[in-house]
């Protein structure tokens, strides 16, 4: 008989990587990690109040004890700062709105962890994403396909994944649904198997985004000008990083008709108002894209595509550009692309690519 390959499971405390645990145990050696990725006191947090607080980790040992496992407990702080909240940050002062999540899994989920499991010399590390990896034989690539479950797929927040991490990583729930998943925790007995979902992010819970940013890096955001597509001031925002493209709630300010954020600009720290009709365009670009199911393409394609996390796809035709960038246009106007999300493509059930919306 064969000696079983060794697998580091990520486990955040939920449900859902528990369940990825349960599930490979069966094949598999397995050993629990949960990354600490920082310390609330240090984001100005109550300790119960974000995904990487005491008692998630002490679900998750509760978990591995339980199913019969080790667990550890590994600080990658350091790098989260880096690569995750520094970035975060810079991204809102330099006018962009940043998706911290995808940064999460490239750099500390598919990198650092990665690397600190192939050390220990694990075969594979795995995930409980709802998302469906593969191969195929005759184009020699992994590829990633949407999770069964389509209210809970997240392929949109892996697109960064490389061939080489899809090659060692594993994701065990991802033909079933979150009805499914927790079926099974609640058959394993599983603490956390009625646990809910976390739906902030994890070092900004309350979503005052503003607030962390000046808490955090000590900068203060000065109010200045709201004005038309003309550049006639019609009012004063209370600063810029408080504004989103497409925001309507919370201008401050009221004009006697709906108002809508269309661009911000940070060196004249203006916010521009408009119509709803003036936040659709047809047109986006992307750079830093990756691509995943497919080599790089070099002819146009036709694909739907999503330009934030939540948003049904839409149609669209690729067109790779020289600089390594993609322009995507789409068969409709689009309402709100903004600047510093992720633009990610699909055929089908395939991750096609992704990368991060910019100007042409």
């Amino acid at each position: 008989m064969s000696e079983k390959k060794k697998v580091l499971v990520a486990m955040s405390g939920g449900v859902d990587s528990s369940v990825a645990a349960a599930i490979l145990m069966k094949d598999y050696e397995i050993t629990g990690a949960t990354l600490r990725l920082f310390k609330n006191d240090d984001i100005m947090l109550d300790k119960s109040k974000s995904c990487c607080s005491l008692d998630d980790v002490e679900d998750a040992r509760f978990v591995a004890h339980k199913l019969g496992f080790d667990h550890y407990v590994y600080n990658f702080g350091e790098r989260f700062k880096e690569c995750v909240i520094d970035k975060f940050n810079n991204s809102y002062i330099n006018g962009l709105t940043p998706n911290p999540c995808i940064d999460c899994n490239r750099f500390i989920k598919f990198d650092a962890l990665l690397k600190r499991a192939e050390l220990l010399e694990n075969d594979f590390i795995a995930t409980g994403h709802y998302v469906r990896r593969g191969y195929d034989k005759a184009s020699g690539r992994y590829y990633l396909k949407k999770g069964i479950d389509p209210s809970k797929d997240q392929s949109y927040v892996l697109y960064g994944m490389t061939q080489e991490q899809l090659s060692k990583t594993l994701f065990p729930i991802g033909e079933l649904t979150k009805e499914q998943t927790r079926k099974i925790a609640h058959e394993y007995g599983l603490i956390n198997a009625s646990k809910p979902d976390s739906q902030d992010i994890c070092f900004v819970p309350d979503g005052d985004y503003a607030g962390f940013i000046e808490g955090y890096t000590g900068k203060k955001f000065p109010k200045g000008d709201f004005i038309d597509k003309d550049g006639n001031v019609i009012g004063q925002h209370n600063g810029i990083i408080r504004y989103t493209v497409g925001q309507r709630k919370g201008l401050g300010v009221a004009f006697g008709k709906p108002v809508y954020v269309i661009s911000k600009d940070i060196e004249s720290n203006t916010v521009t108002l408009g119509t709803n009709e003036e936040l659709f365009c047809d047109t986006a670009y992307a750079n830093d894209v990756n691509w995943v199911s497919v080599p790089a393409s070099e002819e146009p394609m036709r694909v739907t595509a999503k330009i934030r996390y939540n948003q049904k796809e839409q149609a669209a035709t690729l067109y790779p550009l020289d600089s390594g960038k993609i322009k995507l246009v789409f068969d409709q106007p689009q309402r709100a692309i903004t600047y510093g999300q992720a633009l990610v493509c699909y055929s089908g059930e395939f991750l096609i690519c992704g990368g991060t919306c910019v100007p042409k």
